[in-house]
């Protein structure tokens, strides 16, 4: 299956909120390859028998658009999600994803007053932007496990099925030492003020959030790799700050040169009970050196596989390739953040540095089978890019995504009630006849140190719900769920508008209220852009 690159255009206005900075020429060079052929690529693939839910029919094909104003920022195309019969497809199976970068890539976008690119929205990083009130499992537990469903308010045939994931917290005193490696790009295209500047104050904060066990590691790569500060203890904080403070950009990006060195360095002070990772804060412009995704994927998977995990932090605009990012951070069993401001860097590396520095469960991945004679349709809105064959499932080879302690994630499905038609598969049988059960949540998990997944199941009652006996939970990620499909122009919301959204947010009681009236006021500038 071939993998489709966008370059898109995004005319980019104004200043950013909260940072004092212009949009500046592109200083980095263009080509970021795509390797299509990848045998590591796991994203959708097709399947003879079409078990899996949402794969795509025809064939991918690989473009590049050449822009007039330089712009080169980079976004995987994926097709929305459709609806499917449950009598041909019974199984949706996709993997978690705790990544939200498309959310602060896209605030970013419409802070500055441009509509997002439809390829940069993806629904379930919107979603999974905000942290939901569900109920905390003990560390025993690992994650707990919520559903709920309700009614559709952009399609009034429809109803929603909401999943709640919720991981086990971890305080940050007690959190296990830390070996990390901050691998950052000192390259020319890095010069800009929301680049190599915001990453310095960045990665500050994190190390005065660090304890003194903890010990740091700082590479960088230009047009070739630099250590610039062996492993050093945390004791040291002020000496780890200095070296930040000096670093300067200049020259061509070698990434994968930076990559092994980073990863040599991890090994080197690798610590057996403790968090072992790679931080690497980038444009994704990688143009010298192995640059294909094929080839840094090679990297990452070999050291992930001996214990060293990847966190990717994006910056900047122009030249921004969100799409190898992304890619990298996947197979590093890693998570990706896109850091708009200074805030945003506060929020993922001091607020949630528990979840960005400890994974608590990899290779999670969740399986959905639906009652024919209940659903007549259903859809799931977002992880165009996280679905898998049906057969993935128990497949304990097959990574998947990565919960890191005290993460929600929260997935949605649009169901259309009634009796699926039936297959006309000759084998294709059908025995839920009188099952009051809508639908069998499946979820597969390995702990951080094995190499056998465990499963939980949950089963889904048809139960009717009205929007007013809905939770919290329920009503705002709806209300984000459905601001993303309008981004993305999705076929499946008409009428539906940003008016809408704005009057769910007003009526519900989020767990976060700072965070309710941010998003609102997003959504205004988003109307606002629409509306000139």
């Amino acid at each position: 299956m071939k993998k489709i690159w966008i370059y898109s255009s995004l005319v980019l206005l104004g200043h950013f909120a909260l940072q004092a900075c212009e949009s500046q020429s592109n200083k980095g060079d263009s080509g970021a390859n795509e390797q299509v052929n990848d045998p590591y690529y796991d994203g959708v693939t097709e399947s003879d028998d079409k078990t899996s839910a949402g794969s795509p029919d025809g064939e991918w094909i690989e473009e590049e658009i050449t822009l007039e104003n330089g712009n080169t920022e980079a976004y995987a195309y994926l097709p929305e999600n459709d609806f499917l019969s449950p009598s041909t497809n019974p199984l949706s199976t996709f993997s978690i994803d705790v990544d939200n970068a498309s959310y602060t890539n896209c605030r970013r976008m419409i802070t500055a007053g441009s509509k997002p690119q439809v390829d940069a929205v993806r629904s379930e990083e919107f979603i999974n932007y905000f942290k939901y009130d569900y109920a905390v499992p003990t560390k025993d537990e690992v994650f707990s496990v919520q559903t709920e469903m309700g009614n559709c308010p952009w399609n009034d045939k429809a109803k929603l099925l909401h999943i709640g994931l919720q991981g086990y917290t971890v305080a940050t005193e007690k959190l296990p030492p830390a070996n990390l490696v901050f691998l950052i790009d000192v390259s020319g295209s890095m010069d800009d003020e929301n680049k190599l500047p915001l990453l310095k104050k960045s990665f500050k904060l994190l190390v005065d959030k660090l304890n003194a066990e903890d010990k740091v590691a700082i590479v960088t790569y230009a047009g070739d790799e630099r250590l610039v500060l062996e492993s050093t203890s945390c004791k040291d904080r002020e000496e780890i700050k200095d070296a930040i403070d000096n670093l300067a950009s200049g020259g061509s990006t070698n990434g994968a040169g930076g990559i092994q060195m980073a990863y040599e360095q991890a090994l080197k002070g690798f610590l057996p009970n403790g968090n072992n990772r790679v931080i690497l804060a980038s444009d994704g412009d990688f143009n010298v050196g192995a640059s294909s995704d094929g080839e840094l994927t090679r990297i990452i998977e070999e050291k992930r596989d001996q214990g060293v995990y990847l966190t990717i932090l994006g910056f900047g605009m122009g030249n921004y390739k969100d799409s190898k990012m992304e890619s990298l951070a996947d197979h590093g069993n890693g998570n990706y953040f896109y850091i708009d401001d200074i805030r945003e860097s506060n929020r993922v590396l001091v607020s949630n540095l528990a979840g960005t520095l400890l994974t608590i469960a990899k290779d999670v991945k969740i399986q959905v089978e639906f009652n024919p004679e209940l659903v007549s349709e259903y859809r799931l809105v977002g992880y165009e890019n996280r679905l898998m064959n049906a057969e993935d499932f128990e497949d304990d080879t097959k990574d998947a995504g990565e919960l890191g302690a005290g993460h929600t994630v929260t997935a949605i499905y649009e169901i259309i009630p009634g009796k699926s038609q039936k297959s006309s598969l000759k084998y294709q049988a059908v025995s839920s006849s009188g099952s009051t059960e809508l639908a069998n949540i499946k979820l597969r998990y390995k702990k951080p140190k094995s190499d056998k997944s465990e499963l939980i199941e949950v089963a889904v009652t048809d139960k009717d719900h009205s929007w007013e006996s809905n939770s919290a939970n329920y009503q705002f990620a709806v209300a984000v769920a459905g601001f993303s499909l309008i981004l993305r122009e999705s076929k499946h919301i008409e009428g539906f508008d940003y008016d809408d959204v704005l009057d769910i947010c007003k009526a519900v009681k989020f767990a976060d209220e700072m965070e309710k009236y941010e998003f609102m006021r997003l959504v205004e500038e988003a109307k606002l852009i629409g509306e000139a």
